[in-house]
Formats: C-alpha cells, sequence, structure tokens
C-alpha cells in the first residue's frame, strides 16, 4: 500500500487505483471511500505502518517513541503524582545514577515530555502539557486518572 495525500492534506492509504478514481482508506478512523485521482498525489517516504501509526495522537506516538524502558515510564508516573521535583531529590530516591538520569532527563526534554523548572531554588524537572496528555490517555485506557500533583516540591 502506498500513502497519498488529497488536495486538502489529509492522508490516506491508497488500496486500489482506476482510470478516474481511487479507492483510500482514512488511517484515523479506517473509512474507505473515493476520490479523484486528479486531487490526489503520493506521498514519498512515508511507509504504511507510519501512515497507520497517525491514527495515535502525537502526544501519545511521542510518548511511546520516547519512554523504551520502565525505569523511565516510573519516573514520569512519579513525576506526575509529586508534581515537579529536584535533580537532587531524583538522585537521592531512585536507583538511578547521575549520567543515567542525566541521560534521560536530556531525552525526555528533548522530545517535550519534561521541561526544566526551578524548584526551591535549585534546577528540577516537570511534565510538559504533552506528556500530560499522553499520560492521561494511556492511563485512561488503564482504567486509571492521572493524578495532578497537589504540591510541589518544598512547600508545606
Amino acid at each position: 500500500m502506498k500513502t497519498v495525500q488529497d488536495d486538502t492534506g489529509k492522508r490516506y492509504l491508497l488500496l486500489k487505483r482506476s482510470e478516474h478514481a481511487s479507492l483510500v482508506r482514512d488511517p484515523q478512523n479506517g473509512n474507505e471511500c473515493y476520490v479523484q485521482n486528479d486531487r490526489l498525489e503520493s506521498i514519498d517516504g512515508t511507509g504504511t505502518l507510519e501512515a497507520t501509526a497517525w491514527t495515535i495522537s502525537e502526544p501519545v506516538r511521542t510518548f511511546l517513541t520516547t519512554v523504551h524502558d520502565e525505569e523511565t515510564l516510573g519516573l514520569l508516573l512519579e513525576l506526575d503524582d509529586r508534581g515537579p521535583l529536584r535533580v537532587k531529590t531524583l538522585l537521592d530516591n531512585y536507583d538511578l545514577c547521575e549520567s543515567d538520569l542525566h541521560g534521560r532527563l536530556t531525552v525526555l526534554t528533548t522530545a517535550d515530555l519534561l521541561e526544566e523548572v526551578d524548584v526551591s531554588g535549585e534546577r528540577g524537572y516537570r511534565l510538559t502539557e504533552r506528556c500530560e496528555t499522553a499520560l492521561e490517555s494511556i492511563l485512561a485506557a488503564e482504567g486509571r486518572q492521572s493524578q495532578p500533583a497537589t504540591r510541589v516540591e518544598g512547600e508545606s
């Protein structure tokens, strides 16, 4: 299957092409329809599996492609539960060496899942809106709710 887009930029999977129209599937909802060939153009470099992945929201796709292990997932869940935490607190409370922690923080910050913040006058991290959105979706699928942090480290 090839990936195509119509003249509005909407992407489809090409199922069958005839002389005047092509049968396409919307990867977001699975609906199939015919679109006039003169309204379609091929998208080079985009595979069928990649187009199928677009059915998942962008924040969840970013989360899934960035978080590769249980420790990183646990770190994000802790930040979701406890709110912004100082780097020192992360090092003191969790079984991560400094280089592993900083590597994870860098990857998660680059993916816009974490952001650096000031926590009680020290460097810390909190979840971004993108990460919160992804976690809400994932936890909802698990029948759980994301718990917005009610306190910030260092506050009474």
